[in-house]
């Protein structure tokens, strides 16, 4: 686990970018989702080897980071439920702050997984 500045209560540390370390980690996390990550991760080897570029399996690698640095910190998760929610609202101003907002958190949890 890698060490990371204070972002008030996280339930877990931030995981290493591997595969079994990120499974770990969404198992503490939001174990309802390990089997959408099985099968992302199944798909990234699948288009790796297809391809013979590594990329699929990093992208897989970095989305499932961002997810889980979202699902570990509280405020990332409140912030990113919250946007969700107000996407489809009937206020064209309200959803539309809900996407810079869900934009903003996305952006935030990739920037803290590549430190």
């Amino acid at each position: 686990m890698s060490t990371q500045a204070d972002h008030g209560h996280e339930l877990a540390p931030r995981p290493q970018h591997t595969p079994d370390a990120l499974r770990a980690a969404l198992a503490a996390v939001d174990p309802a989702r390990l089997e959408e990550m099985q099968a992302t991760k199944d798909d990234a080897f699948a288009k790796a080897v297809e391809w013979q570029s590594l990329s699929p399996v990093q992208s897989w690698v970095l989305t499932w980071a961002r997810d889980i640095e979202i699902a570990r910190r509280a405020d990332l998760s409140t912030r990113y439920a919250r946007a969700k929610g107000n996407l489809e609202h009937e206020d064209p101003a309200i959803a539309q702050e809900a996407l810079r907002e869900l934009s903003a958190v996305l952006d935030e949890a990739m920037n803290a997984v590549r430190e």
